[in-house]
């Protein structure tokens, strides 16, 4: 241990000595290191920020797309095919034992105006089991009611963003928004949900019973689903929901087995497992960077050794000739590699910590750094040390003490 403490000392002393040439061996470490708490901390924040915008489609979330095709399984033109109707989901609701609410929904984009102010934005045409499916709540105002779904009524909710766009600081709740030729009357604002999962605001959306969407907006032959969205009564029955969903639809569409379906069905897994994967990559694509970031910085501290060994042969001679063995001065060459790589590595911890509050804040993601991340660069370095400083203290230790005596 006082051989250690030693070595450590006459390390410090060597570093010192040339602060310039040792700042720039350190540099390249400290980048390394920096990126590798940057990277971990990323993946991090990432994994947290895919599982709250997955998290925000809705409970055990299931969506049944159309998709087209012919009967034969072939694909055919845009539109081919049996489409979803709402038929379809009260089948799916009777039918199956696994799926806990069901909605269809129809989309379209179009031109919201309130007085002097318009904004293109989503409308969507539901029912108010919409609401449970994607655990949406109401900030402000109310849903409309069965009623309203069944007389078609010219209500509508809307998302916190088309509310600032189209209302600013004003309470919206009872003003009209003009959809086309029709008035609508806001009665609620939703719960804001910030990004989807594949990009997109949630918030910038209209929403209103899927008679009036169907009747006035988007005109669709009566019962038409453009989507059906539905929740499974847990986490661990919702496979067995997606199962239960392509028979009831197979049975109902008179796809046989074997056939390719007139319809996709997705789930909160599939989305979820998607997005991690192209997080992964570039998460491995940023440890890459990193790793040849470290190698640079070890080649360097590799150089700089080099050079300090070629400097101090007379100094290797003097300790070889007043008793220091191969092993002292391997260990003393090794340490002082060791302590640049450490050093550069606590500073890029700490950078990297500094950089990584900061891209917190500027991306709005949950970011941290783990203890075991900070173990683990701060090994990376004194390996890295290790690694790239044995050559140089192996040539400095066998080195034939006369002949470092005579070097000038």
């Amino acid at each position: 241990m006082q051989a250690l403490i030693v070595g450590i000392r006459l390390a410090l002393r060597a570093i010192r000595r040339n602060a310039l040439r040792s700042s720039l061996t350190v540099l390249g470490i400290l980048i390394g290191i920096a990126a590798v708490v940057i990277v971990t901390a990323l993946g991090t924040g990432a994994r947290a920020h895919v599982t709250d915008q997955v998290q925000s489609f809705g409970s055990n979330f299931i969506i049944v797309f159309p998709q087209s095709s012919n009967a034969s399984g072939a694909k055919g033109k845009q539109g081919a095919g049996v489409r979803l109707t709402e038929d379809d989901g009260r089948a799916i609701l009777r039918e199956s034992i696994s799926v806990a609410t069901l909605a269809p929904a129809l989309r379209a984009r179009a031109q919201v105006v309130a007085e002097a102010k318009n904004v293109s934005t989503s409308v969507t045409g539901t029912t108010l089991p919409f609401f449970t499916v994607r655990t949406w709540g109401i900030t402000r105002g109310e849903l409309w009611t069965v009623h309203d779904e069944a007389v078609k009524a010219k209500v509508c909710v809307i998302g916190t963003t088309v509310q600032e766009k189209l209302f600013g600081d004003t309470d919206p709740i009872g003003r009209t928004v003009r959809i086309d030729r029709y008035a609508y009357r806001v009665i609620g604002v939703l719960a804001s949900k910030g990004e989807a999962p594949f990009g997109g605001d949630q918030d910038d959306i209209v929403i209103m019973p899927i008679s009036s969407m169907r009747s006035r907006v988007l005109k669709t032959p009566p019962g038409f689903a453009g989507v059906l969205m539905l929740s499974a009564t847990a986490s661990e029955t919702t496979e067995r929901a997606v199962e239960q969903i392509e028979s009831i639809l197979r049975q109902r569409h008179r796809i046989e087995e074997g056939k390719e379906p007139d319809f996709v069905i997705r789930t909160q897994k599939e989305f979820q497992e998607m997005q991690s994967t192209i997080y992964g990559v570039l998460t491995l694509l940023l440890v890459g960077i990193a790793a040849i970031s470290l190698i640079v910085g070890g080649i360097g501290i590799m150089n700089i050794m080099l050079v300090s060994v070629t400097e101090r042969t007379r100094e290797i001679g003097i300790r070889m000739a007043i008793g220091a063995r191969e092993g002292d001065i391997l260990n003393q060459f090794l340490i002082e590699a060791v302590v640049l790589s450490v050093i550069g590595g606590l500073a890029g911890v700490l950078i990297g910590m500094v950089t990584t509050a900061a891209l917190g804040k500027l991306i709005g993601w949950p970011m941290s750094v783990s203890s075991m991340a900070l173990i683990v660069s701060v090994s990376s370095s004194a390996f890295t040390g290790i690694a790239f400083g044995f050559f140089p203290a192996r040539r400095a230790a066998k080195l034939d003490p006369i002949d470092a005596l005579r070097h000038e």
